[in-house]
């Protein structure tokens, strides 16, 4: 049994470490908001762009995200194995991220729509590839900042409460920059690229700073010598979705609600043009979204302290639902109204964000307790898990995106260049309207019941006696059940 432990700090984590790492959500959220608003739609209404090829694009580089993510989580343990910290791969994503972002907005005036695709597609590869080598050991931080059960709620509350603030920063100050020229929008998404590049990198590498620092295992530890690029990272995350119960369970939940949040993310733009006739309204779907987030999302730690958070999961993932369900009413009576539920929707996001976060960690370190006990363990896998995690987020993202632009070519949308004006048949309208409730409404109600799987409780993790009886189990166990 390897004896190799990278201890816990103390339970109660100081505000500098909490407010250092919350910002690196000012990176994570910046990159997972403004693309996913704007790409397709800058694609399609700015480059000219086939609708079906714009989704294949960032589909593309969201797939290319999903492969190297588990690589990556490797290599970010092989780190810390290595040199006792995971902050060298993140400090090189939060180096990389801003001039690949840029180039993603900087297509060259005159090329043709395919030659615009394929500048796109590259740029946004590389982007993706940063922001990876940053995102996958940024989640696996909080099972090594603390072992306190709340206290990582507490951690990973201020981080959506810093998340909610870049999506509102990104998400509407992104169009109102870009919306500056409107005589000219490739300049305009131009400038609005530089201005983000530069708070994502400043977030990212602020956040890199928290990475805590441990001795490093001997050089002769396979963890150490273990090669950079190799097979075994794919194993090693097909071996925690096998052995882990509660991630399966964890994992594909966020990943259905990553669908349904990236399906309403990539279509706001078009509700925006489309249903409400303005385009800039985009600002106020985003406002009506994530200021109520901001209110909400310290008073989604209360509730889960007193709830527990997998019962406080469940009341935010339902009353997204409600408002998704709401929203139906947008394809027969489209107008201001949607604001309303857009809100509740977001009042909800806060804690459908916070707390399986705050899970993650848990279920790591159940794993971590589990596989101390067996004869050969070689240590934490929890950058593992964080490359599997950002994968399957990753995934649910970019399907939105696929899936809105699918919806748009079999419904006969009509693409365009800057500054010509079309006229959209109803089929395409009303897909549009359908892409931001009904079917975010279907995978909401697909995701409670792998919640429904989700096993693992507080005194699994701190060893405390329930408040009611409960079976004996072994969370880690591999089950028979779907998760």
């Amino acid at each position: 049994m390897s004896t190799a432990t990278y201890p816990a700090a103390e339970n109660r984590l100081s505000r500098g470490t909490v407010t250092r790492y919350a910002i690196g959500s000012l990176g994570t959220g910046g990159f997972a908001t403004l693309p996913g608003l704007v790409l397709v739609y800058y694609l399609t209404d700015t480059l000219g762009v086939a609708a079906i090829i714009a989704g294949l694009i960032v589909t593309g580089a969201k797939i290319w995200d999903v492969l190297i993510d588990p690589i990556i989580g490797g290599l970010s343990d092989r780190a810390l194995a290595k040199r006792g910290s995971r902050k060298g791969p993140m400090l090189l994503g939060a180096i990389g991220l801003p001039f690949a972002f840029i180039l993603t907005f900087a297509v060259p005036s005159g090329l043709a729509p395919s030659a615009s695709a394929i500048w796109v597609l590259i740029a946004f590869v590389a982007a993706a590839t940063f922001f990876s080598l940053f995102q996958v050991p940024y989640v696996a931080l909080p099972a090594e900042l603390t072992d306190g059960y709340r206290e990582r709620t507490r951690l990973l509350t201020w981080r959506v409460v810093m998340l909610t603030v870049a999506i509102l920063l990104f998400g509407a100050g992104g169009p109102e920059i870009r919306g500056l020229f409107p005589e000219n929008a490739p300049l305009g998404y131009l400038v609005m690229a530089i201005v983000a590049a530069l708070l994502l990198g400043l977030g990212l590498w602020i956040a890199s700073s928290v990475a805590p620092k441990h001795a490093p295992l001997p050089a002769d530890h396979p963890r150490v010598t273990a090669p950079l690029f190799s097979a075994k990272h794919y194993r090693d995350g097909l071996a925690v979705l096998r052995e882990s119960q509660p991630f399966r369970a964890l994992l594909a939940t966020f990943m259905l609600q990553a669908l349904a949040t990236g399906l309403m993310l990539a279509g706001a733009q078009f509700v925006a043009t489309w249903v409400l006739h303005d385009e800039g309204a985009v600002t106020i779907l985003f406002a009506s979204l994530i200021a109520p987030a901001l209110l909400v999302a310290p008073l989604w730690q209360k509730v889960a302290d007193s709830l527990g958070k997998e019962r406080s999961f469940r009341i935010a993932s339902m009353i997204f639902l409600a408002a998704a369900l709401v929203l139906t009413a947008s394809v027969w009576l489209p107008g201001w109204w949607i604001v309303v539920p857009v809100g509740v929707a977001g009042a909800a996001y806060a804690g459908m964000q916070t707390l399986p976060m705050a899970m993650l960690p848990d279920v790591i370190a159940n794993d971590t307790r589990a596989r101390a006990k067996q004869e050969g363990n070689d240590g934490s896998r929890a950058g593992v898990f964080g490359g599997v995690w950002t994968a399957g987020e990753t995934a649910g993202m970019a399907l939105g995106s696929t899936v809105l632009t699918i919806g748009l070519s079999l419904t006969g949308y009509v693409e365009s260049v800057a500054g010509v004006t079309t006229t959209q048949p109803a089929a395409a309208v009303t897909a549009i309207a359908l892409s931001f409730s009904l079917l975010p409404a279907i995978l909401m109600l697909l995701s409670l019941f792998t919640l429904g799987k989700y096993r693992l409780r507080e005194h699994d993790i701190t060893d405390t006696p329930p408040s009611a009886p409960v079976a004996p189990t072994n969370p880690n166990t591999p089950s028979t059940e779907a998760a």
